[in-house]
């Protein structure tokens, strides 16, 4: 191997999720076409060949039991891989090419593999936000943050669903060979060099769990049937028959948030809905039980980065033969 050479790993299973593998790839592969030296070795439990989620079987380049120490180690992820516990082989195989890589990064649900081989105590970490109370939950000791695209705890990187695999390469090429080579990949890919916002703007509802008091499941139901109601504080009290201050202590208790932002959540997620369905910002807003258009905007600035004409605009439709940004300028 050439001393300019930097090698990764790829830790790979049956069922992987296919774009784990080739999204990271494909930017590493275009990388070294600007100059970059990257070189890619699949490891399998076994050196066997594996069957990804779409059926395609992915060769493996050597056995993790045999494999040399990679300069980076990269753990994919896969559908069934939250679902139960983890392999031991597989949770053996993480374990020992982590001991001697110079840095460890997993796409997507990859983080339960590192989780289960005690990589994620103590650390900053991240998965797809359909998972990542489960992580928090399965691994307590790491501290989960459900929006990041990608996180970084010193050598440690962890990434959320699928194409922010992507994302997290590109960071890892930035790291390498500054911005500017990466700028061309991301050109080169059509890819932005950094999305904005985090992956909340992706995800189905940012509530969180149902609340399992009677008197929130009540609060919620209300807010839900007509958001455009009065919910205020001492409305809201007075409809589930308790003392403002009582409903709030019961806010904290247990969902740890206060009556009044969970209504603007509800709101934000009615909006939301509206949104992808066709209406307009301004129909969105009066729908929604948002008092202004600004008021609206200023909600999904703090939840998603993002202005609602912003967010329609990119998930309402793919808008085919009509892209006209510029990634990555």
């Amino acid at each position: 191997m050439r001393p300019s050479e930097h090698s990764i790993g790829v830790l790979v299973f049956d069922d992987m999720k296919m774009l784990d593998l080739s999204g990271p790839a494909e930017v590493f592969s275009e990388a070294n076409r600007y100059g970059a030296h990257y070189r890619l070795s699949i490891v399998s439990v076994g050196g066997a060949s594996v069957t990804s989620s779409i059926g395609i079987r992915v060769p493996a380049d050597a056995d993790a039991a045999d494999a040399p120490a990679f300069d980076t180690l990269l753990v994919v992820g896969g559908d069934k891989v939250p679902q139960a516990l983890v392999d031991p082989d597989l949770v053996a195989a993480a374990r020992k090419l982590a001991s001697g890589a110079g840095r460890v990064a997993s796409i997507c649900t990859g983080a339960f593999i590192l989780g289960a081989a005690g990589l994620l105590d103590g650390k900053r970490a991240t998965t797809h936000w359909q998972h990542t109370e489960l992580l928090a939950r399965r691994f307590p000791t790491a501290r989960v943050e459900p929006d990041a695209l990608f996180v970084k705890d010193g050598t440690l990187y962890t990434s959320a669903g699928v194409t922010a695999g992507i994302d997290l390469a590109l960071a890892l090429v930035e790291h390498e060979h500054g911005p500017d080579l990466t700028r061309s990949v991301a050109r080169s890919l059509v890819v932005y060099m950094q999305r904005s916002g985090g992956q909340s703007q992706f995800s189905a509802s940012l509530q969180g769990p149902a609340p399992q008091t009677p008197v929130l499941r009540q609060v919620q139901d209300a807010v839900q049937a007509d958001p455009t109601g009065d919910h205020s504080l001492e409305a809201l009290a007075a409809r589930v028959r308790v003392s403002p201050r009582h409903l709030t202590r019961m806010f904290r208790a247990e969902l740890d948030t206060t009556p009044m932002k969970y209504v603007e959540l509800i709101r934000f997620d009615t909006a939301k809905a509206l949104l992808d369905s066709g209406h307009n910002a301004t129909e969105a807003a009066a729908r929604s039980g948002f008092p202004s258009y600004e008021s609206l905007r200023r909600a999904f600035a703090r939840q998603l980065g993002l202005s609602p004409t912003k967010y329609q605009r990119r998930f309402t439709t793919t808008g085919a033969g009509s892209l006209t940004a510029r990634p990555a300028r």
